[in-house]
């Protein structure tokens, strides 16, 4: 696990990516510590109007045991989890985690956080008995890769909760998504806003339990387990 250096609170103008081109992690990494200090702004809309908060607290209610949370970002999920819950949280930004210590320690969580890459996880097989990420597989260069490794983290018979977004239901907003694919992806720090969460869920060989969608067909709640 790396140490997380101090964070300055810096903002920057977020890196352009060339057309046709796709960010790799150490990129990613990069973006995300320019937007940290901005991070909470930015997606205040989605938090409170479309509602994301609501179903984080809902789908996150159901972790319990040893709980790993990847890709933390600055510490959204931190107030969802029970009150004396075992938690380690990682991601790839250190900015991004050090945003997330003040969240923790504002809440009063013993939460223990490292920089980490979601598709490298420096964790023993079987590790947690709930593996959590939420809206982060959009961004990872190899979801599937990722997922893989939250399966392999993860005890066997543990849950995995996943609240995701994605090519809505609706074929009128998904056909906007699909045309508008590369503009967001440069706006929204590498985001691929048309992609299809359960099937990437399933192509990691999780076993899906539960898959809510809501908020026009694009969030979906997932439940997963690891069956070995």
């Amino acid at each position: 696990m790396k140490t997380i250096p101090a964070y300055e609170g810096k903002t920057c103008k977020p890196q352009r990516i060339p057309a046709g081109e796709k960010m790799a992690a150490h990129q990613i990494q990069k973006v995300y510590d320019e937007i940290a200090g901005q991070y909470e702004k930015k997606i205040w809309f989605d938090q409170h109007i479309l509602g994301v908060a609501r179903l984080r607290k809902k789908l996150l209610s159901k972790a319990s045991g040893k709980i790993l949370e990847v890709a933390c970002g600055t510490g959204q999920n931190f107030p969802f989890f029970a009150p004396g819950s075992e938690i380690t949280a990682v991601d790839l930004s250190p900015n991004m985690l050090e945003v997330a210590r003040s969240i923790a320690s504002k809440h009063g969580l013993n939460i223990n956080l490292a920089v980490m890459d979601a598709e490298k996880l420096e964790f023993s097989d079987g590790s947690f008995d709930t593996v959590v990420s939420t809206l982060s597989t959009c961004t990872y260069p190899n979801p599937v890769g990722a997922l893989q490794e939250m399966k392999r983290v993860c005890r066997p018979g543990g849950l995995i909760l996943l609240l995701e977004h994605g090519h809505s239901s609706m074929p009128w907003l998904a056909n906007y998504q699909d045309r508008h694919e590369f503009q967001h992806y440069q706006a929204n720090a590498g985001c691929h806003w048309n992609q299809n969460p359960l099937e990437l869920v399933q192509l990691a060989g999780l076993e899906v339990s539960s898959d809510k969608r809501t908020v026009l067909g694009i969030f979906h709640a997932i439940e997963a387990t690891y069956k070995s």
